[in-house]
């Protein structure tokens, strides 16, 4: 066997050597054995990763057996023994001809990894403290004279410290924590679409390869869901990249991750509710979280079911709010507020683009110019509201195409998460004013789906098992939906009127041998029955007639006289028995629906009232109930002051939640969804010299029409 050594000539040195790495060594063996050729095959490997394979010119092997084919590189071998010094790091680029250049990109993986080795093995933390700093620092930094800084890394250096975590992405640990944060804070999204790609792939091979930093790459993606940071895809040196395509971004990047790693979207769920925008946070911000999680939907679809669910839970809390804070105001400021939103601010809040100079979101977004003078309230209420209307109109352009263009399963999919979600979320929460809207609105394109949202309150209200104050405000669901629901045919208003017609009847027979008069806590399933019967005949009276059921048109009922419109027996009956029973439903129920039921009962000849709403102003309730009992606010049994002097009556709110909607963007979705309040001919005509009863109630009782219909176009 032949060895030659290269001791007499010092190391080997070549054109790609880099000149950091300086060796003095013992002989080298250049010829090896058969047994050998396994171990070489690495050494190449890493040597032309690196660009350090020597050129034939460099050689002075004088053998012919050493030297290189023409279609093969020399294989070289270094002494384990040889001393790498290594030249001090500097990240400042070398000069060229009135350029840079960097260290290539082989250069700078090696480093990055003995870097993270040395770290790691507790050795030297001083390489790895420089690649942390690299991506930590600001790319926006300055200098005195307002120049980029020196100390900003080129795009280049950071490309290729970001190839060189990519390529030693197993060795990142747990002790590597500060570096993998350095990374993921680092500003990525304004960058060109080659290191965005990079970064992205990046993230995928760090949660997949290391799990336990799955949760901060997803919370650091989900952090840009929302109101993206200030100065977000503006970078010296970068082309403006528009939030569009920055929100773009983050979701390919969450794809990616997603499509690695399937289990991931059990640690999603979690971080999408938690990174939720705050109640203090903008419009903007809450509708671009909403925006962008139910785009998650489209790549993650086994969590649609917990991102509708938290988008409703998000609306109802904020709807609830606003009808707190609205309560406070005056009637007419609270028509103000209303009438300063207009539908193009609300737009506004959707798609209003960053803006560096802009150091108040809110104020643009609302069309009162005289913001200033607005008390904090009415700030705060207009931001809700523009939260509120923007979130929902979301939602129903999301549930729009199942039932616009789905097949009859799409629409029942979409029926049924809607209907989960109003089990779980709407109908218990007393004071919802809009988010029912969604199922309002969905549930009348098609009979059948009418039908199954009528069946899931009746159900609700017919099933013992269930809460009573749950029981009752599926009746007002219930009733509501019938009276307003314009794609509601007569023959369902009727079936719905005879069920709970039947139920009322039932109740009546349970609670009267006990009751001693009227007790909105003992007997509540009976008075919201009663009034749901109540104020379904107020909207819907003409399809509970005859003529109605023999085909005859609203407006033909409407021709007729008072004394030709009759009703079948079974409605007289039930609601004659139920109003003189000694449960008194109209001592209880509220005064508004009740007065106006009065004038129409007595105009169609149904039924006389007005004797016993005299009675009523006289009785005094508190001889039959337990005050201390009605804490629950769903009653919300508000003592009003009666007539008769210093008696204190408790009624039924009158809470029907398909009351008009008014939010000025998102209502476009129900026009042509409505039964409006139609006056009774005869007895709503001004012209009509209408001899009034000495029984009838006086002007200053309150009148359904004025209570329940709002002028919202």
């Amino acid at each position: 066997m032949v060895s030659l050594t290269n001791a007499s000539r010092g190391p080997v040195t070549g054109p790609h050597t880099p000149s950091k790495m300086l060796a003095t060594s013992s002989p080298v063996p250049i010829l090896k054995t058969s047994k050998t050729p396994s171990s070489t095959a690495g050494i190449k490997h890493r040597m032309e990763e690196m660009d350090l394979s020597l050129s034939p010119a460099s050689s002075n092997v004088s053998d012919p057996d050493t030297l290189p084919s023409p279609r093969k590189k020399t294989r070289v071998q270094f002494d384990d023994d040889v001393e790498m010094r290594e030249i001090p790091y500097s990240d400042k680029p070398q000069s060229g001809n009135n350029g840079t250049t960097d260290k290539s990109a082989a250069v700078v993986r090696e480093e990055v990894r003995r870097a993270i080795q040395r770290h790691v093995s507790g050795g030297d933390s001083e390489a790895y403290d420089r690649v942390k700093e690299i991506f930590a620092i600001d790319p926006r930094r300055q200098d005195a004279n307002g120049r980029a800084s020196l100390n900003v890394p080129t795009h280049n250096t950071l490309k290729h410290h970001l190839l060189g975590l990519l390529s030693n992405v197993a060795a990142l640990d747990r002790s590597c924590n500060g570096l993998v944060q350095a990374v993921l804070r680092s500003e990525w999204l304004g960058r060109d679409e080659s290191y965005v790609k990079l970064y992205i792939r990046f993230l995928g091979n760090l949660a997949a390869a290391q799990g336990s930093y799955l949760g901060a790459v997803l919370t650091m993606l989900t952090n840009y869901m929302g109101a993206l940071p200030k100065g977000t895809g503006k970078l010296p040196g970068y082309p403006h990249v528009h939030p569009a395509l920055a929100y773009g971004r983050v979701h390919m990047a969450l794809r990616h991750v997603m499509q690695l790693i399937p289990s991931g979207s059990g640690s999603l769920s979690p971080i999408l509710s938690s990174q939720f925008p705050f109640d203090t946070d903008s419009a903007k911000a809450n509708i671009a979280y909403t925006k962008n999680i139910i785009r998650v939907i489209s790549y993650a679809p086994e969590l649609q079911a917990d991102i509708l669910a938290l988008i409703t839970e998000k609306l109802v809390k904020i709807d609830v709010q606003i009808q707190v804070d609205m309560e406070d105001l005056e009637d007419e400021e609270g028509e103000d507020v209303l009438h300063d939103i207009s539908p193009e601010s609300v737009m506004f809040a959707e798609e209003g683009d960053e803006d560096e100079d802009e150091d108040d979101d809110n104020a643009s977004v609302l069309s009162d110019e005289s913001i200033e003078q607005d008390s904090g309230r009415l700030k705060t209420i207009k931001e809700n509201i523009l939260k509120l209307d923007g979130m929902i109109d979301t939602l129903f352009e999301y549930y729009a195409p199942p039932f616009t263009s789905g097949t009859l399963d799409d629409k029942e999919n979409a029926l049924d998460l809607l209907l989960s979600h109003f089990q779980t979320i709407i109908l218990p929460t007393y004071r919802s004013r809009h988010s029912q809207f969604l199922l309002f609105h969905f549930s009348q394109s098609s009979p059948l789906l009418v039908d199954r949202f009528a069946a899931t309150c009746v159900q609700i209200i017919f099933n013992k098992a269930h809460p009573a104050i749950m029981r009752q405000s599926a009746a007002a669901y219930l009733a509501s939906f019938v009276a307003r629901g314009a794609h509601i045919s007569g023959e369902v208003v009727r079936d719905v009127f005879d069920l709970l017609g039947t139920h009322l009847n039932n109740l009546r027979l349970d609670y009267e041998p006990s009751c001693r008069g009227p007790d909105l806590r003992r007997f509540g399933p009976f008075y919201s029955t009663a009034q749901a019967l109540l104020y379904i005949f107020c909207f819907r009276w003409r399809d509970l007639t005859t003529a109605a059921i023999d085909g005859d048109t609203h407006d033909q009922i409407d021709d007729l006289e008072p004394e030709d419109i009759t009703f079948p027996p079974a409605v007289k009956d039930v609601l004659h028995k139920a109003i003189h029973s000694k449960l008194n439903p109209l001592k209880v129920c509220s005064p508004a629906i009740v007065s106006q039921f009065a004038r129409m009962s007595q105009h169609l000849n149904l039924i006389y009232v007005f004797t016993i709403l005299e009675t009523n102003k006289r009785l005094r309730m508190t001889t039959y109930r337990n005050l201390s009992a009605l804490a629950d606010p769903r009653f919300s049994q508000v003592e009003r002051e009666i007539r008769a002097g210093d008696d204190l009556g408790y009624q039924l709110d009158a809470y029907f939640p398909f009351d008009p909607y008014q939010l000025p963007r998102s209502r476009r979705w129900l026009e042509g969804d409505y039964v409006h309040w139609r006056g009774i001919p005869g007895l709503d005509d001004p012209e009509d010299d209408d001899d009034s009863d000495a029984d009838e109630p006086s002007d200053d009782d309150a009148d359904l029409s004025d209570e329940t219909e709002t002028d919202h176009e």
